[in-house]
């Protein structure tokens, strides 16, 4: 087995880009949609997968969140969640900052409390048993109007204990960032940390307007920053992390393939990035494969892999000695 592929696999890794509905593995979807009696337009496992053959962002959406209409009960967030974790443990990832849509399912007349009770005590169970640290961010839905996301911030000011962020996710074009400017502005009064999907679809005027009128931590994606010059020498200057998923790039059709994927530029040229695996169960593979697939189309060497996953770390939302405790782990692993 190639050396650096190993080395992938023993190290500690942080997640930072994953939407908890995007790990709704297909049999998960069958079980729950028989339980809860939702008719789905599938027949077997080998249909649905049939079916990920996204053209854009909007495609693999419509399908998304047609999936997630069989999460009903506070036990569907749990065994959804409780699944990820068990592929956090077998993907050696001991920190995960996950996304989850409220809104697909409150307008779905699904309780916000079941859905969040349902993700947290997941992760709280896999803090004991699996030893799996996690942060729970809330996105915006950017195709619904500012009204619906003031109505869902308000829902979460009761669970600041388990909500950490807010992010702003679905579909990118024609959806700009500004849209959510006061309510930004409200959650970070409420002191809620923020992040924000941009530049993936979106040109670099949706990463500005993000940095600008969100006041971001994290840009979620970013790929299409290199396609402007200052753009670029300020999220560099600055270190602002860019949570970049490269199987979903390609399964969305952002990049052709991905060996002309734009990663290893923008590592090089000193740009904070990380790898993380978006909507895994849907683009074909959870945080390793993307590593991997990565490191072998890229020809990442081994200081690259670690950059990676250290920079991921330096990104996360955790305390300074924890992060300190986990790079110092990476650094002396070969």
């Amino acid at each position: 087995m190639n050396k650096i592929v190993e080395l992938i696999k023993k190290l500690p890794k942080a997640e930072l880009h994953l939407h908890i509905e995007g790990a709704l593995e297909p049999e998960l979807m069958f079980r729950l949609a028989k339980e809860n009696q939702i008719i789905i337009p599938y027949k077997n496992v080998n249909e649905v997968e049939s079916a990920y053959d996204f053209q854009n962002l909007q495609s693999f959406l419509d399908i998304y969140y047609r999936g997630a209409e069989v999460l009903i009960k506070k036990q569907d967030f749990f065994d959804l969640t409780w699944s990820y974790m068990l592929r956090c443990k077998e993907n050696n990832i001991v920190h995960a900052e996950i996304f989850f849509d409220p809104q697909t399912h409150t307008n779905r007349k699904i309780d916000f409390n079941s859905v969040i009770d349902g993700i947290y005590e997941a992760l709280e169970k896999a803090k004991k048993e699996l030893k799996i640290s996690s942060r729970i961010i809330m996105c915006f839905l950017r195709h619904l109007d500012e009204e619906s996301a003031f109505e869902t911030l308000n829902q979460a000011l009761t669970h600041k204990d388990k909500v950490i962020g807010v992010g702003l996710d679905s579909s990118e074009v024609g959806n700009l960032p500004i849209k959510f400017k006061r309510v930004y502005e409200k959650a970070i009064k409420e002191g809620f940390i923020t992040v924000a999907h941009a530049g993936e679809e979106g040109p670099p005027e949706y990463i500005w307007q993000a940095l600008n009128f969100l006041k971001v931590k994290r840009i979620d994606h970013g790929v299409r920053c290199l396609e402007d010059k200052k753009l670029t020498e300020k999220l560099r200057d600055e270190q602002i992390p860019l949570t970049v998923c490269p199987l979903s790039n390609i399964k969305l059709n952002i990049f052709e393939k991905l060996s002309n994927h734009n990663l290893k530029k923008m590592l090089d040229m000193g740009l904070r990035v990380t790898i993380n695996s978006d909507d895994p169960a849907y683009f074909g593979g959870y945080l390793n494969t993307n590593l991997i697939e990565s490191q072998i189309a890229l020809d990442l060497t081994k200081e690259d892999i670690k950059k990676l996953v250290v920079n991921s770390f330096k990104s996360s939302f955790l305390n300074e000695d924890e992060k300190k405790r986990w790079i110092n782990e990476i650094n002396i692993l070969n």
